[in-house]
């Protein structure tokens, strides 16, 4: 059975699989080159992952060495760039779409039975290269029937106050489509019915994460709320030489962590590695991950 038969075999499974009430649920299959799959009530997402290698801990910021041995073992710790794909009745939803090296992600939408054209909406976390790379191939728009959407705040500072040349190219091609999104727990407009944008602004001007939500079952697609797993978890006050405002990147985190944990609902982001998903619980001053497996 080739990969796009084994992509529509193991979709159409997700779906049949889908339950109701309760937090999303994680019915992970078999994995095809780094796509892992779970449902979220009718929703099939996927986990596409575009990179996988050492990781870096000096990208924390006031981390000293005695705080790093306390959570990174003497063996070193795996950094992945992951994606989201999620295909709703009505839509094929991509959560940022990767640097674009070697086509990876493209690949991956192939796998599950997708051909790049049947994307039709993209979501942006934010205007880092690694989430937006991916939106321009060499003939042009790698997705030529997707709508963009993004924090306007987001769109402001890459495009007219910090200039991005490569995110004002990559935009080009698309309609682009902004929303205002508010606090965690405020009251946040959907984009479509299940998708809705949260603040979570402080890695970078717009940074937006998405709550994912259907026939009760709730996933939080985070993004780069955090680059460090091991140690960010439990110490969120610990931000990266990438957040553009290190303080309000640690207090954004710690607030989406309380979110997620005081109302029950798994979380994901593009710097976890597989199964890239779990629960968050409080614990100290911090908070402990327990992956979905």
């Amino acid at each position: 059975m080739d990969k796009k038969s084994i992509g529509l075999l193991l979709g159409a499974l997700a779906i049949m699989g889908c339950t109701t009430g309760g937090p999303a649920r994680f019915d992970f299959y078999p994995p095809i080159d780094g796509v892992y799959f779970f449902t979220v009530g009718e929703f099939r997402v996927s986990m596409l992952v575009e990179a996988e290698r050492e990781g870096n801990t000096g990208i924390l910021i006031d981390a000293d060495e005695e705080l790093l041995a306390r959570y990174i073992p003497e063996t070193g710790f795996r950094h992945t760039a992951n994606a989201f794909l999620i295909s709703t009745p009505e839509r094929n939803i991509l959560v940022d779409a990767g640097t674009g090296v070697d086509g990876i992600i493209i690949d991956k939408i192939r796998a599950l039975g997708l051909e790049p054209d049947q994307i039709d909406t993209i979501l942006i976390t934010h205007l880092h290269r690694d989430h937006f790379g991916g939106l321009l191939g060499d003939n042009g728009s790698n997705f030529p029937n997707a709508q963009v959407f993004l924090a306007a705040q987001e769109l402001e500072y890459f495009t007219r106050t910090n200039v991005n040349e490569g995110a004002v190219a990559a935009l080009a091609p698309y309609q682009v489509t902004t929303f205002n999104p508010r606090q965690p727990g405020s009251v946040n407009t959907a984009l479509f019915p299940g998708i809705t944008p949260m603040a979570n602004f402080g890695h970078t001007p717009g940074h937006t994460v998405f709550l994912i939500e259907d026939s009760n079952d709730k996933l939080l697609i985070a993004g780069d709320f955090l680059h460090v797993a091991l140690v960010q978890f439990a110490h969120p006050e610990i931000s990266a030489t990438f957040d553009v405002d290190p303080h309000a990147a640690a207090v954004s985190r710690r607030q989406i962590l309380e979110f997620a944990e005081q109302n029950n609902i798994p979380i994901g982001g593009m710097h976890i590695v597989y199964p890239g998903v779990g629960t968050v619980e409080a614990a100290d001053d911090g908070f402990t991950f327990t992956p979905r497996n």
